[in-house]
């Protein structure tokens, strides 16, 4: 098999199959942040939606967590990656209770299936994260709340951003 790219041509061999998705680019400060409402979080979360992937089952996200904010309870369904770019955040009750914590500028990563019973920040902190697959909130004792994926978050932001 030969260079993908011939006499200065981008185009795709003919082998690959033609994308209908485009790249796409992101300007933070041109999104307003929106609320990340309950069930999902307390004491006043705000989100912006950088990038929904429905042909991976992914989202991307950046979240601004004011101090004493948390996450309500979860399950990653699938891995996901972050990385903390401000402050502080208490994974799986941070290293006082066998988790993690994590100081900024510094990165995560969440296999599938990591159960979450609080997500806290003890300090204004700031991180970017992509999913790739939902996240199952629960109630303490066990119950199902919400499952929120790439789909019902768009819809979500969508919604708000209206």
């Amino acid at each position: 098999m030969g260079s993908l790219v011939k006499d200065n041509d981008t185009k795709l061999p003919s082998f690959y199959p033609k994308s209908h998705i485009e790249g796409e680019f992101v300007h933070l400060d041109k999104i307003p942040w929106q609320p990340m409402p309950e069930p999902f979080c307390k004491n006043g979360i705000r989100w912006k939606l950088l990038h929904v992937s429905p042909e991976l089952g992914s989202w991307t996200a950046i979240f601004d967590c004011p101090a004493g904010s948390s996450f309500s309870s979860h399950i990653h369904i699938g891995p996901g990656e972050y990385l903390l770019t401000k402050g502080r955040m208490d994974v799986r009750g941070g290293d006082d209770e066998g988790g993690d914590t994590a100081y900024a500028v510094g990165y995560g990563y969440e296999p599938s299936m990591a159960l979450h019973q609080k997500t806290y920040f003890p300090v204004d902190s700031e991180f970017y994260m992509t999913f790739i697959g939902p996240l199952h909130f629960i109630d303490d004792d066990g119950n199902t709340v919400a499952v929120a994926g790439w789909r019902e978050l768009q819809s979500l932001w969508l919604q708000q951003t209206a």
